[in-house]
């Protein structure tokens, strides 16, 4: 809440070397120290990456969800890649959309070569294949071209993050 009176207090635990570091950061930023944490935790980015997905609880209706997240992904750097993807999306997504959100997330980290946020691994792979076509002459070629975030999660498609079709 923007303009609300702040009435409480965080204290964390740092070494010297720690909140030296956080106060580098701060000021690089232009920010005093509480702001440039709160920042953080607030990340506008982290906003956008929710606003993606927000809403889409079926893979069906999630294409141009999944559309604005690829877009979102491939603009952004490591820094901000990490940054935007450090909290899980919003609950109550069908388990065929979370794979196919945690395999962009991971496919993205692995081209920026930074680790996916652990909340990827949380989310168990697809127990049964899901292909992105339904032509029999096609999957055994998606099957065998698939990126590797895809193919752990039992997903199988073509065209991955920095392509589209």
């Amino acid at each position: 809440m923007a303009g609300a009176p702040k009435t409480t207090q965080l204290q964390i635990r740092l070494t010297c070397a720690q909140k030296t570091a956080m106060q580098r950061s701060a000021r690089s930023a232009g920010m005093d120290l509480s702001a440039y944490v709160l920042a953080r935790v607030n990340s506008p980015l982290a906003a956008e990456f929710a606003l993606c997905l927000r809403g889409n609880r079926e893979l069906g209706g999630a294409r141009l969800a999944l559309a604005a997240l690829h877009a979102l992904l491939t603009r952004l750097g490591a820094g901000e890649l990490g940054e935007a993807v450090q909290a899980a999306p919003p609950g109550g997504m069908s388990p065929e959309l979370e794979n196919y959100v945690a395999a962009m997330v991971e496919q993205a980290c692995a081209r920026a070569g930074i680790a996916p946020p652990a909340w990827t691994r949380a989310i168990a792979p697809l127990l049964r294949p899901l292909f992105a076509s339904s032509l029999r002459s096609l999957q055994l070629y998606l099957l065998t071209h698939s990126p590797p975030a895809f193919m752990r999660r039992n997903l199988f498609v073509d065209a991955t993050l920095g392509a589209q079709v």
